[in-house]
């Protein structure tokens, strides 16, 4: 057989039933991740950004949007936070799914099959940086208490740093913290998981001990101009605590039950294609 005819062979092998299908449901279980997620992320980024630059406190900002989630649902649904806090998660999750998709195609496996090697770690890592940086961008002018202005250098760099620390303990760090985990230190409830599940859980949320911060300083270096670094990590420790306890409450949905029910939703719909 001639390389022509190898590479028609393979070409044939391609799983492409069912393909448009595949791809709706793709983007359906992205969209049902995304819509679960959004609401809580956006009362929370929010309410740091607001704590930040001193426009209202954290629990105020929180409880605010909770009540216009609540009492005006409508309002909240279609502004522009959810929407940019949507885009973000249902993004990363398409881009998640595209890949599992693709590989399934061009390898030959199952319409469900779920992959979690190099390509779905850059994919999802790129897009879900640069997703990030541009709403952070957006929410940063929309909460501020000074005039919308250009975002500066530092703060996108900063911006990039705080993201490069989640992606990474989303997506490297549990596999290699998983095995030394001591379940007989954890609570009961999680004593019950598979220690690859309490990484996936753990590991976002402990980083962001030195995610925090640095996303702090992001924001003060727009919201406070000409300052030095003495005076800026003063408000970085003032607000530091209700912060990180925040980002922490919005890590777990944003990587733990939002990828959850987006890989569950789609393997259940991809299973009536195989």
């Amino acid at each position: 057989m001639s390389p022509l005819d190898e590479v028609g062979e393979e070409a044939r092998n391609w799983n492409t039933k069912a393909l448009p299908q595949r791809v709706v449901v793709d983007v359906f279980a992205a969209a049902c991740a995304g819509g679960l997620v959004a609401p809580l992320i956006t009362m929370i980024d929010k309410g740091i950004i607001e704590n930040a630059s001193g426009k209202a406190t954290l629990k105020d900002s929180i409880v605010g949007s909770l009540k216009t989630l609540l009492l005006r649902p409508h309002k909240f649904i279609f502004s522009k936070p959810f929407f940019l806090i949507y885009s973000v998660y249902g993004g990363t999750y398409i881009m998640a799914n595209t890949v599992d998709t693709t590989l399934s195609t061009i390898k030959s496996k199952p319409a469900s099959t779920t992959t979690h090697g190099t390509a779905k770690f850059i994919g999802t890592s790129t897009s879900n940086l640069g997703l990030s940086i541009w709403k952070d961008a957006h929410l940063t002018k929309l909460f501020s208490t000074s005039a919308p202005g250009r975002i500066p250098g530092p703060t996108y760099a900063l911006f990039a740093l705080r993201d490069s620390f989640t992606i990474f303990a989303s997506f490297n760090l549990p596999a290699v913290i998983a095995p030394h985990i001591r379940t007989e230190f954890l609570p009961s409830f999680m004593k019950k998981m598979n220690k690859q599940s309490i990484a996936q859980f753990l590991a976002p949320a402990a980083i962001q001990v030195l995610s925090t911060p640095v996303h702090l300083l992001g924001l003060d270096m727009y919201n406070r101009k000409n300052l030095s670094l003495a005076e800026r990590f003063k408000l970085v420790r003032t607000a530091f605590f209700p912060s990180w306890m925040a980002r922490i409450c919005r890590i777990v949905p944003a990587f733990g039950v939002g990828g959850v029910v987006n890989t569950s939703v789609r393997s259940k719909l991809m299973r009536r294609f195989e």
